[in-house]
């Protein structure tokens, strides 16, 4: 089953449930999907609707921390919420050992020497671990090996 069809499967039965704020975040995200689709008039892969995810995903984050440091709690707790939802139709994600295990045979593919070399190796990394990490904290990885 393709993803897209899974996240509407569970906007059903999530409105049979009378499950409120679950419903509330995966109508967001179709919205999302659905948007993306009139916008460039395609049908979303699984690879693309897992990018519109980690996109909601970095949205909430900032929110969550910008809601935080102005003292509101709930909004902060019905993003983390929405944060967990979203998470669930992510692929799962790679281990530190996995991720540092693709960087260095990227680096070795690229024949990356420095860090001037840092985008040939993300080029080659991105495709490999989308949604299955952290792109900043793999962008740091990478730099740490290529001594930067």
């Amino acid at each position: 089953m393709s993803l897209r069809l899974q996240i509407a499967e569970d906007m059903k039965s999530a409105m049979r449930a009378k499950d409120v704020p679950r419903l509330s975040a995966i109508r967001l995200l179709m919205a999302a999907i659905k948007q993306r689709e009139v916008d460039e008039r395609i049908e979303l892969s699984d690879d693309q609707v897992v990018a519109a995810i980690e996109k909601m995903l970095k949205q909430r984050r900032d929110s969550i921390s910008q809601f935080e440091s102005a003292g509101r709690q709930d909004l902060a707790d019905t993003e983390k919420f929405e944060v967990s939802v979203l998470q669930g139709y992510m692929p799962q994600p790679l281990t530190d050992a996995e991720a540092e295990a693709l960087v260095v045979a990227a680096i070795g593919s690229s024949g990356a020497v420095g860090v001037k070399d840092m985008g040939k190796v993300m080029a080659i990394v991105k495709p490999q671990m989308a949604g299955r990490a952290d792109m900043g904290k793999v962008s740091a990885l990478i730099k740490g090996k290529l001594g930067g």
